[in-house]
């Protein structure tokens, strides 16, 4: 067969052409592509306006930040999207309450004093910093620029969200002076041993051992003031209820989870219904009745208005119930050596 040379060599040449432009459109992607696109110049832009950023620096550093697919897997399918009897098993667990009752002695002064000011108690605060990183030892591997840049530009169901997170971590590490490279967290940008995400690290991060800087990633006497200042912001009631077990009619049920998590009915109202709540709570006390599904039937609590002041921190009503029934085990066997799982 004869060989065309010419057409041959024009054909190597296409091919190589097209291999060179796809490896420059690769190197573009993974590198730098961030700033090509017209959503995250208009970010840059109103960073520039209303906060007097260096439009320099910001174009600098969203070059370097990049998108991660890992991090849309991850939000797309939460711990909390499991059902109550698969999702308790992950935080209830023995060397998560030995370890929340060593950080309990460990912390004993700071959590005492944090439940002195903010009325929260110590189980309570150390709970929240065991479900959210294991008492600071599981912060998360993200870098926290990337996490917020791939879900403010990459994850349209949320894009106005986390536009606004990225905001507020540039702010954050400005005011702080911190690298906005260098720090990690969760697949949703949540940071430190508390998990903040940055708005509510401006807001609610409090400088609790007086060292004039607030250090939620190293500082764990900052992190348990912050959290239960967090709680106190949000309503936490001092030496109010937070969950309790009841039984429930079938033909009651079904209405009062209808409305939702927030506490409505007054405890005597719902005994009305048939309710039977355990004694000991107060007749005009609001709650909500909260369902969590086990693998034969509904199990069935009322939360309190605390247990609604968890879900402030994590809208999930198992979330909340994780933290209320680890704070119970860490209380009890700080107490007796017992804890009930």
């Amino acid at each position: 067969m004869k060989i065309d040379k010419d057409a041959h060599s024009r054909t190597l040449l296409a091919v190589t052409a097209a291999l060179a432009l796809s490896a420059f459109a690769q190197c573009v992607a993974g590198d730098g592509s961030l700033t090509q696109r017209d959503e995250v110049r208009k970010f840059i832009d109103d960073m520039v306006t209303k906060h007097e950023f260096s439009r320099a620096e910001l174009v600098g550093l969203m070059d370097k930040a990049k998108t991660v697919d890992s991090i849309i897997d991850a939000i797309s399918r939460p711990a909390e999207s499991k059902p109550w009897y698969r999702y308790r098993p992950i935080f209830i667990t023995p060397r998560r309450i030995e370890q929340g009752v060593e950080f309990l002695k460990e912390n004993r002064e700071s959590l005492q004093r944090a439940e002195q000011v903010y009325g929260v108690p110590p189980e309570v605060v150390t709970a929240i910093l065991g479900v959210e990183t294991f008492y600071g030892h599981q912060t998360g591997g993200y870098r926290v620029i990337d996490s917020l840049a791939t879900l403010a530009f990459d994850y349209p169901p949320r894009r106005t969200f986390f536009r606004g997170e990225l905001e507020q971590y540039l702010l954050l590490t400005r005011e702080e002076k911190i690298d906005p490279l260098e720090l990690t967290g969760s697949y949703a940008g949540a940071m430190g041993q508390p998990q903040f995400i940055a708005s509510s690290y401006r807001r609610y991060a409090v400088d609790f051992d007086g060292d004039h800087h607030r250090d939620l990633w190293h500082n764990t006497v900052d992190a348990i003031g912050s959290v239960a200042y967090y709680l106190q912001i949000h309503g936490w009631q001092r030496d109010g209820a937070i969950a309790r077990q009841v039984s429930v009619p079938a033909d009651v049920a079904a209405p009062l989870l209808e409305l939702g998590i927030k506490p409505r009915n007054s405890v005597a109202d719902i005994r009305k219904l048939g309710v039977e709540v355990p004694t000991g709570i107060p007749a005009d006390a609001k709650a909500a009745l909260i369902a969590l599904e086990t693998e034969d039937k509904p199990e069935y609590w009322l939360g309190f208005d605390n247990f609604y002041v968890i879900t402030r921190y994590n809208h999930s009503p198992l979330y909340a119930m994780a933290v209320y029934q680890l704070s119970i085990a860490i209380r009890d066997k700080s107490r007796d050596g017992s804890a009930s799982n």
